[in-house]
């Protein structure tokens, strides 16, 4: 029996699976739907595909160095409940594609389930499916940040905040540098700056705060030409809270992070620069699952 493709677009509407499967499910049962829906829910991705329409905004972030290749990987990976991020399979799971991605080094999330997990006979995706169907969760990978060179990792709260940070300096072996390190990925955990400098600030960006700095200037009843000083004096504060190196430090407010960044340098007997970091926040952006008890029971007696 021939099926066309307005069938399988009938067939992914029905059970939420993806254009391949159902192409693959009405070959195997000669363009019968009824069967082919048979084929998916045999295969479990019919089961996968509904459970993929869930809210998945728990998860854990996760950060590794390989100290040999001197690669290091942050990544997000959702689930539906903060239960299921501690469960050891779903732990192995994440890392598991931390390892695939320093390895094999895939340019975003599309080519990370492509890649043939590290360790395994199988693909991320595969083994993404195969974990939705054990684990009973929607999963999803989010994002991930691959980086490479002098790097320091920082996970905060078992998973929820993470920072990689990357660093050009001479000094990385001597036995200060990793205490220096791990102060500036907390700094950034701790307050999250947008921005590494002043450079990093785009152009579009500093122009609409000096408007906004200039209309709070003129509306306190300033002239424009006294506005236009007072803005460039209010545009050091904005740079101070928004970017790294301008930011005090933590943990001695006396320093700025370059001040100390410069200090440290000295002690050590050479140089060093931030120069690259990330910071993830589990879930941040998402939508949140509310669960509604009442309407889950009344869900289970119909």
């Amino acid at each position: 029996m021939a099926f066309t493709a307005k069938d399988v677009q009938a067939l992914r509407e029905k059970t939420g699976c993806g254009m391949m499967d159902c192409k693959k499910a009405l070959q195997s049962s000669d363009g019968d739907i009824d069967k082919a829906i048979e084929f998916l829910r045999e295969k479990g991705i019919a089961a996968v595909a509904k459970k993929s329409g869930r809210i998945a905004a728990e998860g854990v972030v996760f950060a590794e160095i390989d100290d040999a290749s001197k690669a290091g990987v942050m990544i997000e990976v959702n689930a539906e409940t903060d239960f299921v991020a501690k469960n050891d399979r779903f732990q192995s799971f994440v890392k598991t594609c931390a390892d695939t991605i320093v390895k094999q080094n895939p340019a975003d999330v599309d080519a990370l389930l492509a890649c043939k997990a590290e360790g395994a006979d199988m693909k991320i995706a595969d083994l993404l499916q195969e974990n939705v169907l054990t684990i009973g969760e929607n999963i999803k990978i989010r994002r991930f940040v691959r980086l490479e060179g002098d790097l320091v990792t920082y996970i905060h709260g078992e998973g929820r905040i993470g920072v990689i940070v990357k660093f050009d300096t001479d000094v990385a072996s001597k036995p200060g540098f990793a205490d220096y390190k791990k102060d500036i990925a907390m700094q950034i955990a701790a307050i999250n700056p947008p921005y590494l400098d002043k450079a990093s600030v785009p152009a579009e960006v500093l122009e609409e705060e000096k408007k906004v700095l200039t209309a709070q200037a003129i509306n306190e009843g300033k002239p424009q030409n006294i506005a236009e000083k007072i803005v460039m004096g209010r545009i050091g504060k904005f740079y101070k809270e928004m970017c790294l190196v301008e930011q005090d430090f933590v943990k001695d407010s006396e320093l700025t992070v370059l001040k100390y960044t410069d200090k440290v340098a000295k002690e050590l007997g050479g140089s060093i620069k931030i120069t690259q970091f990330v910071r993830f926040e589990k879930g941040e952006g998402l939508q949140k699952r509310e669960d509604n008890f009442a309407e889950e029971i009344a869900n289970m007696v119909k």
